[in-house]
C-alpha cells in the first residue's frame, strides 16, 4: 500500500484529526494517522503537527514511542530533561517517562511517532507529580498545561 505525500504535510487519503478524542491539557496540535498497523508489524505510525506557541500533553504511560521530528524545530521534556530538537532527530520515550512536545521559534513542528497498536491509556500528572517536576526551575518553566 501506499500513502502518497501530497504537498504541506498533508497525505492522500489521510485526515487531519483532533489530537485526543478528549481533554484541554494540550493546544495547537492535530494528529494524522498514517498506518494502523500490520499483521507482521503491529505498530500505528502517526504524524503529529505543533502550531506554533502549542504544545502536546505532559503525560507518561507503559507503552513506549519512537518519534523522528518531521518538521521544523522544538523542544521536548523526556524525563527530567529539556532537549531543543530539530527535523531528523530521533527521540526514544521510554516506558513511565514523563513528557511533553513544544512548538519553538514561532514555526511549525511536525514528527512522526510509532507506538504499538495495543497500548495503555496516558496518565496525566498529580498534584503532587506537579510539584515534583518543577523543583527542576528550567522544568517549571517549560511545562504547559
Amino acid at each position: 500500500m501506499l500513502i502518497q505525500h501530497l504537498e504541506n504535510y498533508q497525505w492522500e487519503n489521510v485526515p487531519v484529526l483532533t489530537y485526543k478524542d478528549e481533554g484541554n491539557h494540550y493546544k495547537n496540535i492535530t494528529r494524522r494517522v498514517l498506518c494502523e498497523g500490520l499483521i507482521d508489524v503491529p505498530c500505528q505510525l502517526r504524524y503529529f503537527e505543533i502550531a506554533p506557541e502549542g504544545h502536546s500533553t505532559l503525560e507518561h504511560h507503559q507503552h513506549a514511542h519512537l518519534v523522528i521530528v518531521f518538521r521544523g524545530e522544538g523542544e521536548v521534556l523526556l524525563g527530567e530533561k529539556i532537549y531543543p530538537v530539530q527535523e531528523k532527530d530521533v527521540i526514544t520515550i521510554p516506558a513511565h517517562t514523563w513528557h511533553q512536545f513544544r512548538a519553538t521559534k514561532g514555526s511549525t513542528f511536525g514528527f512522526l511517532c510509532m507506538v504499538n497498536i495495543e497500548r495503555d491509556k496516558p496518565i496525566l500528572p498529580s498534584k503532587d507529580d506537579l510539584e515534583m517536576l518543577c523543583q527542576d526551575p528550567a522544568i517549571a518553566a517549560f511545562i504547559r498545561s
